[in-house]
């Protein structure tokens, strides 16, 4: 991928920026290694979160997509960058659509960021925003390849929301959840409550790992009256947390395997996207040397 915008030869047109002007800040944090939280949890000593996380936010910036006020805030104390993109049909080149929208694409792009910046100077947030400008043939593989560069922790399927109090962190299937713990206790601030809901299956310990999670939450500072422990089974976990996203503000999920990611960000996602009711942050798996 380029860094000044020509074809990439792969799936579009990119142009970046660090809204924050730090024009390393892409490369924050990247070598940062996880020491164990087992062994501080058991010396009593609270667990810092290794990096502050990274959450990736897609947004189809050529058609007026907009995130709330609520949204924003709730992930302004990440590392956000924020993807605008536009697919293209088959018969335009990446080029011929750079010279075309990326004035406008780069202005709508850089609105959205401006929004994430005044929350995070009005809340004292501590996180910070980039901004990424791609056209492109194949949504699904542009999000993908992007999260992978920027190294997110999550992606963001940005469904409307109103105020953000109760999140649901669905565990379905194997997730790291020391980073699924850095993102819920960094976006979780005073005031919203944390449902862990585990589905359990033949594959699949749900009691264990919510366990698991919610003793790492606690040890990043998380407070015990703000979490609540649910366990059960269901032939279909997508389409029950579908469900259940009407009693909850935002949803996290762990990405699992590739079908679920495909759901949540792919082509077959257009069920879960008109389903759910709320936003959605899927927690990709870490890089094979973080694992």
């Amino acid at each position: 991928m380029s860094e000044h915008g020509e074809t990439d030869g792969t799936d579009g047109r990119v142009t970046n920026a660090a809204a924050d002007g730090d024009e390393n800040a892409a490369d924050r944090d990247t070598n940062g290694a996880d020491h164990g939280d087992e062994n501080a949890a058991a010396d009593g000593d609270a667990v810092a979160i290794r990096r502050p996380p990274t959450v990736l936010v897609p947004v189809r910036v050529l058609e007026g997509q907009t995130l709330s006020a609520s949204l924003v805030e709730f992930l302004a104390p990440a590392r956000v960058v924020v993807l605008g993109y536009h697919v293209l049909p088959e018969q335009t080149s990446t080029e011929q659509a750079g010279l075309q929208f990326e004035e406008r694409a780069r202005t709508a792009v850089d609105d959205v960021a401006a929004v994430f910046a005044e929350a995070e100077h009005e809340t004292d947030a501590g996180g910070s925003v980039e901004t990424r400008v791609v056209f492109t043939h194949d949504r699904d593989q542009t999000i993908e390849r992007v999260a992978a560069e920027v190294e997110a922790t999550a992606v963001l399927l940005p469904n409307p929301a109103g105020e953000i109090d109760d999140v649901l962190v669905a565990l379905r299937g194997a997730v790291d959840t020391r980073r699924l713990a850095d993102l819920v206790a960094t976006l979780a601030h005073e005031g919203i409550d944390v449902t862990l809901l585990g589905y359990e299956s033949e594959s699949f310990d749900a009691a264990s790992e919510v366990d698991r999670a919610r003793r790492r939450l606690l040890d990043r500072g998380v407070s015990a009256t703000r979490l609540a422990i649910e366990t059960g089974t269901s032939e279909a976990p997508v389409r029950d947390i579908v469900e259940r996203s009407a009693e909850f503000d935002a949803i996290v999920v762990g990405e699992g395997g590739r079908t679920l990611f495909s759901q949540i960000v792919g082509d077959d996602a257009d069920r879960v996207a008109a389903g759910a009711v709320a936003p959605v942050l899927v927690v990709r798996n870490p890089p094979v040397d973080e694992a």
